[in-house]
């Protein structure tokens, strides 16, 4: 009795429900590099969102330092731990680069240097809406021997329009993918679980609790969803791997600590779908009579 047992207990067929929920971890997985690289890409043009200060032509040195402190103090400035993200570039260097970058020395042809000094500092995120750019905008125009304040306004415009738009969808996207692929791993541990479903009642004739049936069937749910986890997030580094040697501009948008964060995820998503499902599915066939049961 007991080997017959064992043997039926042993004969769950836990390959194919591996199989199914690496399957489905490997694309929530693929779904959630998505959203990691274009929450990174995000960041990334955010960090390109740039207000340009002209200063007047004839300015003194004083007024640039006086100037530069003034900017240090302004909170919607961007930081990198203390440093604000501010960059002083004077009419001689953006003289040199525009040469350089068109090939045509206008200095040559008209005579003098038309260019100005300027700051160029970079909005913080909070700050990136057209409303707070434009009271940015009038704010720097008043201080003394600032000539103008530019920034591209159709373009953070479009930017923040898009980031939105974008941001919806993904959510939306994650919620149902995440539904679907709960559903898929519970109905697969359900159809696994029907040829068990005898050996059940067996158990539950001769007097074993609820929770002594229930418990063997949950650890190894509990095992089959940790190994999944481990295969689908193996499988997802294979796939980055090969994805960043065929484009190596992939690596600016990743960070390590959020890829193992998601590994994390899909293991802990693995396991407590695994578990809930078969702890369902036992207790819906320790509830059935036996005429339900077949």
């Amino acid at each position: 009795m007991k080997t017959h047992k064992k043997k039926k207990l042993g004969s769950f067929p836990y390959v194919s429900v591996v199989f199914s929920i690496t399957l489905a971890l490997f694309v929530i997985g693929l779904f959630g590099l998505l959203i990691l690289h274009s929450n990174q890409l995000k960041d990334s043009i955010r960090d390109n969102i740039t207000v340009q200060i002209y200063l007047d032509k004839f300015i003194k040195e004083n007024d640039k330092i006086r100037i530069n402190k003034l900017l240090n103090q302004k909170h919607y400035i961007a930081r990198v731990g203390d440093q604000a993200q501010i960059e002083f570039v004077s009419k001689e260097e953006a003289a040199k680069a525009f040469i350089e970058s068109t090939g045509e020395d206008f200095i040559d042809f008209l005579g003098d240097n038309p260019l100005r000094d300027a700051f160029t500092i970079k909005i913080d995120p909070s700050y990136q809406q057209l409303d707070s750019l434009r009271n940015i905008e009038k704010e720097l125009e008043k201080v003394d021997s600032v000539f103008e304040v530019v920034y591209v306004q159709n373009l953070v415009q479009s930017i923040n329009k898009n980031i939105t738009k974008i941001s919806l969808v993904l959510i939306g996207f994650t919620i149902i993918l995440l539904v679907t692929i709960a559903v898929l791993i519970n109905n697969t541990i359900k159809l696994a679980l029907f040829s068990q479903r005898f050996l059940i009642r067996s158990m539950q004739l001769v007097g074993a609790k609820a929770w002594f049936i229930i418990f063997p069937f949950v650890k190894r749910s509990v095992l089959h969803g940790i190994v999944s986890g481990l295969i689908a997030s193996g499988l997802l580094y294979a796939l980055l791997q090969y994805a960043n040697s065929v484009i190596e501009e992939l690596k600016q948008l990743q960070s390590v600590k959020e890829l193992l964060i998601l590994a994390a995820f899909i293991i802990l998503l693995g396991l407590i779908i695994g578990a809930t499902s078969t702890y369902s599915a036992v207790r819906k066939y320790l509830k059935m009579s036996l005429d339900e049961l077949y």
